[in-house]
């Protein structure tokens, strides 16, 4: 099986000892997430993050340092093929909401860090946050 090559930006995004995420909701999942996504061609990945974090949660955030990577193979049924995604997650702070998330089936959710731990859907997200959480900053 051939697997497109789609680098992405994710963030960890804390207010008030709650953590940020993403809650998406399709005919074939209902799933939490890091809030963030695909960096299109031509696109740098801050700009791109903080674009992804705004249409996912209705959220501005400020981007600030590299909390690590991790490889996700996933079939993406928005676009039509299987991916090899590069997720590089990043430490940031949300801004102001600017109203709700204008991404469709996308709503911005609260919760604390132990349960967004055990709540996230991807495993890859959960192992940063986790470690990340546990003084690996």
């Amino acid at each position: 099986m051939a697997y497109r090559a789609r680098p992405g930006a994710y963030a960890v995004l804390m207010r008030d000892g709650r953590i940020l995420l993403t809650r998406q909701v399709t005919p074939d999942a209902d799933e939490l997430q890091l809030p963030g996504g695909g960096i299109e061609r031509g696109e740098q990945l801050r700009p791109a993050l903080i674009r992804e974090v705004r249409e996912e949660t209705g959220y501005t955030c400020s981007v600030g340092r590299r909390l690590g990577a991790f490889r996700q193979f996933t079939w993406m049924p928005d676009y039509g093929f299987h991916a090899e995604k590069l997720c590089h997650v990043y430490l940031g702070r949300p801004g102001l909401c600017l109203g709700p998330a204008t991404e469709a089936g996308h709503r911005a959710v609260w919760l604390r860090p132990e349960a967004a731990v055990s709540r996230i859907a991807s495993p890859g997200s959960r192992r940063l946050l986790a470690a990340f959480l546990a003084g690996g900053r």
